[in-house]
């Protein structure tokens, strides 16, 4: 069949259907699905006819195309002749990098075809822009099919692109005229929006990142200085109330009546700052996340006047007084409760888990350097250095694991009475899994994901790992060795899509135990080792700062094959994560926006260094002349009697 045929049935229905395979395609979808199911078809038909006759122009010199219909549009000989697609040979083509596949890093501006299509922005998905390409380099034998090939490549990841900046852009929220954020989903087929109509302080990072590198700042600065606002609402739960400083979970714009007048209305922002929540967390990681935005902000749009307000160094400090607050802990790291980061339900992460430890790191040292030097500061400048040092040293010595490790565990002593133990922790060898002793690399190692008396989870996170790297929190050589253990285990990390959120999954009574049978989380789903498109954009910052970013470009192609034919899902199920979750959320924000920031930044990686904090010879040296074994004194503190 030709190609003008092909495409002109399939455009008037007498083909395929290959405008999608969600389920807000079937036919017995609501109105609103089947609408944006038809807007979306009828955009990219369009756009897919237009290239494919300037295609077919190349190849057969074919100018017979004069008008017809294709769905409801109709398409006369005026609109035929406004075709202004740049020759083939004109488009760049790809490059291949040590073996690892083909990868797009490409930052050129998208073909415009016709001056009469603005901001047009879907062609046709990536499973049907091959089977065209196929049918096409059956047709001729001459010299246009490896120009129209390439086209294709090109049109291809480009249209992917382009579809997911209007959904960015759709996600949008307005606060009195004004944007402020991305809601969470913005999902036609789902019956129950939850809280995902609200602006996750979490969720809006990758967005905000998008926004950065666009150099469209607005948006990120009205984020940050509205959710600052919100840091001084009073939270309380069945009459209590958590520290100062805690910022919120989410929030959303409503529109209330004026008090006093019925008629006339404004908008507020509702926070949740987990008093709301399924479980009633309360977010620990919002803060961090919040001043990591902040630097980044700063760094790239090099307006330092949003960091330099008095509120603003104020929330900063109030949020580090909050993390920095004596307790009865014994350790440098934070101690929470289960369910208070990314992973927000019950997944036997309470404690010390890597990824607050990650970002808690990560944000002491972006709020280090944007503290301004005064006298008030003194103190907490202080105890954020120590805190560093002490921070570095626990989570490098003892959370690292490798081979070599896991066998000077396997032969540990226990109930070992001393100062000088080297079972610190009272860590039982029969706690080692018999998965791990298989799957770690020769070449190669992570860092666990939490570690309490005697108990160590020797799960692989990933963003804690990531954003270890992304910190230097991990070492040079640790860094390296987590890198190395994604491109070792692969198959189990990414394989179909990018990436696991966690590996292995909890089964059996063990999941029973730990989830409280959670139905969500059921082993190779959600949080039990789902994978997340999400993650896309922190791997992608972790290897342009190790100079190994052609492991994120095998990612990012791999999650552009099908990702957007499949609508954007927020996570994956099973080992291999081919199909999508069973309660994903279609259209996901932060899905979309992962993928964006990993591609703009592998079309620039320098601009990665918003997001880098290299580690400080100044701690290096306070960290190498510190003795974690010092024997124990008498702390030289000025005493205060009551009288």
């Amino acid at each position: 069949m030709g190609t003008s045929e092909a495409v002109l049935q399939v455009l008037s229905g007498a083909g395929p259907r290959v405008f999608g395979s969600g389920p807000c395609f079937s036919p017995s979808d609501s109105t609103c699905a089947l609408n944006l199911h038809l807007k979306c078809s009828r955009r990219r038909a369009l756009r897919c006819f237009e290239f494919l006759k300037c295609s077919s122009m190349l190849q057969n010199g074919d100018r017979r195309l004069s008008s017809g219909f294709f769905g409801n549009t109709k398409v006369d000989s005026p609109w035929l002749q406004n075709c202004k697609c740049q020759e083939a040979e004109s488009v760049s083509g790809v490059t291949t990098e040590d073996g690892n596949g083909t990868w797009f890093v490409d930052n050129a501006k998208m073909l415009n075809p016709m001056d009469t299509m603005v901001n047009a922005s879907n062609v046709l998905e990536f499973q049907d822009l091959q089977q065209l390409k196929r049918e096409n380099e059956g047709l001729t034998s001459n010299g246009a099919n490896g120009a129209v090939r390439d086209t294709f490549d090109k049109i291809s990841v480009d249209s992917i692109e382009d579809e997911a900046w209007e959904l960015l852009r759709e996600s949008m929220v307005y606060y009195c005229g004004s944007p402020i954020g991305t809601i969470a989903a913005k999902d036609p087929t789902s019956s129950s929006t939850l809280n995902y109509d609200h602006v996750f302080i979490r969720d809006f990072i990758p967005s905000g990142i998008a926004f950065l590198l666009k150099g469209e700042y607005d948006i990120v600065r009205n984020f940050i200085l509205h959710t600052l606002q919100l840091q001084s609402w009073e939270k309380t739960m069945d009459c209590h109330s958590p520290g100062q400083g805690l910022m919120p979970a989410s929030f959303k714009v409503r529109t209330v009546p004026l008090d006093g007048d019925d008629s006339a209305t404004e908008e507020v922002l509702d926070p949740d700052f987990g008093e709301a929540a399924i479980g009633r967390v309360a977010p620990v990681d919002s803060g961090l996340w919040w001043i990591i935005l902040l630097r980044a902000y700063g760094k790239c749009s090099e307006d330092l006047s949003v960091q330099e307000r008095v509120d603003v160094q104020t929330g900063i400090k109030m949020i580090l007084r909050l993390c920095l607050a004596d307790g009865f802990d014994m350790f440098p790291t934070l101690l929470v409760t289960d369910g208070s980061c990314m992973i927000d339900r019950r997944m036997g992460i309470h404690g010390h888990p890597l990824e607050i430890q990650a970002l808690f790191y990560s944000a002491l040292l972006c709020a280090r350097e944007m503290l301004a030097p005064e006298d008030g500061s003194a103190d907490l400048l202080r105890a954020l250095n120590n805190r560093l040092v002490a921070l570095s040293f626990h989570i490098r010595e003892y959370y690292w694991i490798d081979s070599r490790k896991l066998n000077e565990i396997y032969r540990y002593k226990t109930e070992e009475y001393s100062y000088d133990a080297v079972n610190k922790f009272n860590i039982y060898p029969d706690q080692i899994p018999p998965w791990l002793v298989e799957w770690i690399p020769n070449k190669g190692g992570y860092l666990i994901g939490n570690l309490q008396p005697a108990h160590m989870d020797f799960r692989f996170f990933s963003l804690g790992n990531l954003w270890s790297v992304v910190s230097s929190l991990a070492t040079l050589d640790q860094s390296h060795a987590i890198l190395d253990l994604i491109e070792a285990k692969w198959v189990d990390l990414v394989a179909d899509m990018p990436l696991k959120i966690c590996y292995p999954a909890l089964e059996g009574q063990e999941w029973q135990i730990i989830t409280g049978s959670d139905p969500k989380n059921t082993a190779w789903s959600y949080h039990n080792a789902g994978s997340w498109p999400t993650l896309l954009w922190q791997l992608t910052v972790a290897c342009i700062k190790m100079n190994r970013p052609e492991i994120a470009a095998r990612a990012v192609e791999i999650a552009g094959k099908r990702i957007s034919r499949d609508n954007w899902p927020e996570y994956y199920d099973t080992k291999r994560a081919r199909f999508i979750g069973k309660q994903a959320r279609l259209f996901q924000t932060w899905s979309i926006a992962g993928y964006l920031v990993a591609k703009l930044l592998l079309a620039d990686p320098s601009k990665a260094k918003i997001l880098i904090t290299e580690e400080d010879p100044e701690l290096v040296n306070a960290f190498l002349s510190a003795n974690p074994r010092r024997k124990r004194g008498r702390k030289n503190l000025k005493q205060t009697y009551i009288i």
